[in-house]
């Protein structure tokens, strides 16, 4: 229990480990959702392929989206990409970035879910029963049958209990071989995907390190702000509607005062801290501007100092006075005078 506990609190730590953890569990679900499928092939000569191949792509695709629906930044990047440009600019590297790295992470469950089917070899078997080599495999000389009629008996090798073509072709033979062809296509997948993984991995740092990095920290950095601007929002609004409440049972009290109700006076105890964080907000049209505001002009990502005063004989010029002929605790008793 507590190896599920520290991984558990590993998943926790930050954003990037939570998205690798909801990756794992999406792959090793994909397994069991494959391993709990009930596949049936139609048997037909026109729905083979069909049935096969949709059942090889389709929940990949499927598994695809989900992992983007899953993943938090999803709304970050569309948020980030349709604002407008405001005080802002956009960096389409940490753009690309964000996407790239949500897309490396939902493509996991597809590849598992590919990677098991194909290593099965159900679905190659039923989408190409009808393109087994008769020259090879079995007997092609047989004239009792048309080409219409050959291929209607080809369609039935998945399914056992209806195949009559055994004169035709054994079905294990035609089973067997297609399973190898199966097998040999889900290993060159799987090589080829861990191919990928390890190039991506290693040779991405070589080329552009610094602007990995720098795409890297900014995306964490929009993932970061996005949550505190949240989280003060909704203690402004604990605030707001508190002190509303507040107020109300004041005016009840009042009123009850002044029906010759004698009621116990008592001083709210948390009024005067809940009105300082309403940092002068007090009115919902307010409140609505600085949401507004926020989504179309984010200030820029520039940190200063506050502008010291223009008659001081520096400030606006760029550099500060070479000699320090002023104490730190004067300067600061100037500005206070201010």
């Amino acid at each position: 229990m507590d190896k599920f506990r520290m991984i558990f609190q590993f998943f926790q730590s930050n954003q990037e480990s939570f998205m690798n953890g909801i990756c794992g569990i999406m792959a090793l679900a994909s397994t069991q959702m494959y391993s709990a499928f009930d596949f049936n092939c139609p048997c037909l000569p026109r729905y083979n392929l069909a049935y096969g191949l949709g059942i090889l792509l389709v929940p990949p695709f499927i598994l695809f989206l989900l992992g983007f629906v899953l993943n938090n930044n999803i709304s970050v990047l569309a948020e980030e990409w349709r604002r407008p440009q405001g005080q802002r600019g956009k960096d389409p590297a940490v753009l690309r970035y964000m996407f790239c790295s949500m897309a490396q992470r939902a493509m996991i469950a597809p590849a598992v879910w590919v990677s098991v089917t194909l290593l099965d070899g159900k679905c190659i078997t039923c989408a190409f029963c009808t393109s087994v080599p008769m020259e090879t495999l079995g007997n092609a000389s047989h004239h009792h049958l048309s080409q219409g009629e050959i291929q209607r008996v080809l369609a039935r090798i998945p399914c056992k209990d209806i195949y009559n073509g055994q004169e035709l072709i054994a079905n294990e033979v035609a089973i067997r071989y297609l399973r190898c062809i199966s097998q040999a296509l889900g290993w060159c997948f799987v090589l080829l995907m861990t191919t990928l993984a390890f190039l991506v991995r290693s040779l991405r740092p070589c080329f552009s390190q610094a602007a990995f990095l720098k795409s890297r920290y900014w995306s964490h950095y929009i993932d970061m702000e996005r949550k505190l601007f949240d989280e003060t929002c909704a203690e402004h609004a604990r605030s707001f509607a508190k002190v509303c409440i507040q107020q109300f049972f004041e005016g009840m009290s009042t009123d009850l005062v002044a029906a010759r109700c004698h009621l116990p006076k008592k001083a709210p105890v948390d009024a005067g801290e809940a009105a300082e964080k309403l940092l002068g907000i007090t009115d919902q049209g307010t409140m609505n501007m600085a949401l507004k505001s926020w989504h179309r002009c984010k200030p820029p990502l520039h940190l200063h100092p506050p502008a010291l005063p223009a008659g001081n004989g520096w400030a606006g010029e760029g550099q500060p006075p070479t000699h320090p002929s002023v104490p730190r605790r004067e300067t600061a008793a100037y500005y206070s005078s201010v």
